[in-house]
C-alpha cells in the first residue's frame, strides 16, 4: 500500500507535528548513516560516455523528470546523442533493458521511463553501471541519469541537484531540515550539495523568480533557474482533475494557474497504480459536474488502455530561464 505523501513534511515550522516528528526522528538516524555508508563503499564505473545525473536531496516533487527531459533536448539541439538511464521505480523489469512504448507498461518499466520514451532512447535498469553500458553500447555518447544523486554506482560527469522552488503557503522544499522518515530529506541539505555541480530550481509557472532564502541556502553551489509551464493548455470546460505523483497538490495549483475549470481535485500517492474500481469513481465524480477528466501526463501513462481515450494528458515542460547558463554548466563538465 502507498502512503501519500505528508504536507506537515515541508513546513519550515518545528510546531507542526511535533511528537511524529520527535518519534521518527531516530530512523531517520538510521537511514542517514546507511546512505553514508553506500556512498562511501562504492567506487563509480566508467561505462564509456559522459554521464550527468538529474537528481534531488528530497524524497519526490521536486521536478527531475521534467528537467531530465530538458537536459537531454539541450544536448540533442547541439548534436549530442543521448540516452536516458532510470532504474524503473514501480516497474517489474530489472534490465537491463530498452523502453519500447508499444510493447512495455508503466506495470514493466515504471511511469516516468515510459512517459521519456517518447522523446528519448530510455533504458531501465536497477544496475546502474550495466544500463549505462547498455546505452554506450546502443550508440549513446553521453547518458543523462534520472535519479541517482544518492547512488554512486557510476561515474559522474555532472551532478545536477533539482529543488522545487515553489515556497508559497509556507512550505519549504526542505521542511525543516530533517531527514526521512521524520521529514522529505534524503540526506542533509550540505552532505547533497556538496556533491553537486549545480543546483537546478524548478518554479511554477505563475511564479517569476525564486525567494531569496532559497537562492541563498543554495550558494555554496551555482544554481540555475527553469520553469514549468504547460506545453498546452488544459482541457476546455469543467473538469475533474488527479494525480499520483510527489507532490499532487502542485498538479492542482498548476491547472488553476493555467486556467483550468477544475470543478474538483483528487490526490493520490506517488506513482499510484489506477484500477478500474477508481477510475470509476473519478468518472461518476466528474459526471456529476457535467465534467471531463484531466491528469498529468506520467499518470496518464499508468491508466489502462482504455482509459485513456478518457482522460486527458495535460503535458508540462521545463524551461530554463537562462540556456547560456545551463549551456556553461555543460561545458565545466566537457558537454
Amino acid at each position: 500500500m502507498k502512503l501519500a505523501t505528508p504536507r506537515w513534511w515541508y513546513r519550515r515550522d518545528r510546531s507542526s507535528m511535533p511528537v511524529t516528528r520527535g518519534l521518527l526522528t531516530p530512523l531517520s538516524w538510521v537511514w542517514m548513516a546507511a546512505t553514508a555508508r553506500r556512498l562511501k563503499r562504492t567506487v563509480g564505473a566508467d561505462p564509456g560516455a559522459p554521464v550527468i545525473c538529474v537528481g534531488n536531496v528530497t524524497m519526490g516533487g521536486a521536478g527531475k523528470t521534467p528537467v531530465v527531459r530538458a537536459v537531454a533536448a539541450r544536448l540533442a539541439a547541439r548534436g549530442r546523442t543521448v540516452h536516458l538511464l532510470s532504474r524503473g521505480y514501480g516497474g517489474s523489469l530489472t534490465g537491463p533493458v530498452r523502453v519500447d512504448p508499444e510493447v512495455h507498461s508503466a506495470a514493466d518499466v515504471g511511469d516516468e521511463p515510459l512517459m521519456l520514451a517518447r522523446d528519448f532512447p530510455v533504458w531501465v535498469s536497477r544496475d546502474r553501471a550495466a544500463g549505462a553500458r547498455a546505452a554506450v553500447a546502443a550508440g549513446a555518447d553521453v547518458v543523462v541519469m534520472d535519479d541517482g544523486h544518492q547512488n554512486s554506482a557510476l561515474k559522474k560527469a555532472l551532478s545536477l541537484l533539482v529543488v522545487d522552488g515553489e515556497t508559497r503557503n509556507e512550505e519549504w522544499p526542505f521542511g525543516d531540515g530533517r531527514v526521512f522518515p521524520a521529514g522529505p530529506m534524503r540526506e542533509p541539505l550540505s552532505t547533497g550539495l556538496a556533491r553537486a555541480d549545480a543546483s537546478v530550481v524548478l518554479l511554477p509557472a505563475d511564479l517569476p523568480t525564486a525567494e531569496p532564502d532559497l537562492l541563498a541556502a543554495l550558494s555554496a553551489r551555482p544554481t540555475l533557474c527553469a520553469h514549468l509551464v504547460a506545453a498546452e493548455p488544459p482541457p476546455a470546460g469543467p473538469q475533474v482533475g488527479f494525480a499520483g505523483v510527489g507532490k499532487p497538490w502542485k498538479v492542482e495549483r498548476a491547472l488553476q494557474a493555467a486556467g483550468c475549470e477544475l470543478a474538483d481535485f483528487a490526490p493520490f500517492p506517488d506513482h499510484f497504480a489506477y484500477d478500474e474500481a477508481t477510475l470509476a469513481r473519478l468518472a461518476a465524480r466528474a459526471g456529476q459536474f457535467g465534467a471531463g477528466l484531466v491528469t498529468t501526463e506520467k499518470d496518464w501513462v499508468r491508466l489502462p488502455p482504455a482509459w485513456r481515450s478518457r482522460v486527458a494528458a495535460w503535458p508540462v515542460r521545463a524551461v530554463f530561464d537562462d540556456e547560456a547558463a545551463l549551456d556553461a554548466v555543460l561545458a565545466k563538465a566537457g558537454l
